[in-house]
């Protein structure tokens, strides 16, 4: 995910203010977003660090993820199924429901398995409740389970869409050259939802197998200390690259392979 700092979700006021004062500054919303060109099927990531040019990679993980468009309770829906494979074993796994048409949640579930460590946590917008192996955790008074539903209550309350899936959304953008993009992210578990601003700041080619350049559009993010490119293909609008700086000293790739099983 990437680094999460920054904009309290703004009012509408706020928001108009906004609007007038940056005319290249599209904000996503249920009204553009463009659901039609998130791509169904499987697809896996190959995630990885460095610390230099010529240092093996290091925390390398595959991502398997498979986006399907289904019914559920006679409501048209996108399911994102993910599986996250760290050495020889399946540290996360999530299955995140939402509304076909306008991507915002409706139900996210995650599976971690950190330093052996066991957790299950189920976001249900629809209910409005949260529940953490299988106990409700709106009833969790401490700092950080307030801080929690206090973060998911006003997620509930406005338009969003899952940071969880970031790669996903990206794909549902409404791409323009020398755009900036504010898209309402919230992830499940944090504090509050955020615009987070996103610039398509020029096209690029990456060549594929047998040398064909795929055309893309490089999607890119900056906040201190974090520095974000992704490219993304102008056909399927599928991420096909992440490259991350993280404070000059360590990057972060994301990789989609053209091959999957």
């Amino acid at each position: 995910m990437p680094v999460k700092l920054l904009f309290l979700f703004l009012s509408p006021l706020c928001l108009g203010n906004a609007l007038a004062q940056q005319n290249d500054t599209v904000y996503i919303s249920a009204a553009n977003i463009k659901t039609h060109q998130l791509k169904e099927g499987r697809s896996t990531y190959l995630v990885y660090m460095k610390t230099g040019k010529e240092v093996p990679r290091s925390m390398t993980q595959f991502w398997s993820i498979d986006v399907k468009r289904k019914k559920e309770r006679d409501k048209d829906v996108i399911e994102v199924w993910q599986s996250w494979e760290y050495k020889d074993t399946i540290v996360h796994t999530a299955t995140s429901i939402c509304d076909a048409q306008t991507f915002k949640p409706l139900s996210h579930e995650s599976w971690w398995n950190k330093n052996g460590k066991k957790t299950t946590s189920v976001f249900d917008y629809q209910a409005r409740c949260i529940t953490v192996d299988g106990a409700d955790a709106t009833k969790d008074r401490s700092e950080k389970g307030t801080q929690t539903t206090n973060g998911f209550l006003a997620a509930v309350h406005h338009y969003h869409l899952n940071w969880h899936l970031d790669l996903e959304v990206f794909s549902t953008l409404p791409f323009a050259l020398h755009t900036t993009y504010a898209i309402p992210f919230y992830e499940a578990g944090y504090k509050q939802p955020e615009y987070i601003f996103y610039t398509v700041a020029g096209e690029d080619n990456l060549e594929g197998y047998g040398g064909h350049d795929v055309a893309c559009w490089l999607l890119t993010h900056e906040t201190p200390g974090n520095i974000e490119k992704y490219w993304i293909s102008k056909t399927t609008y599928e991420v096909l690259k992440l490259e991350q700086d993280i404070g000059g000293k360590m990057s972060r790739y994301k990789i989609k392979l053209a091959l999957d099983n």
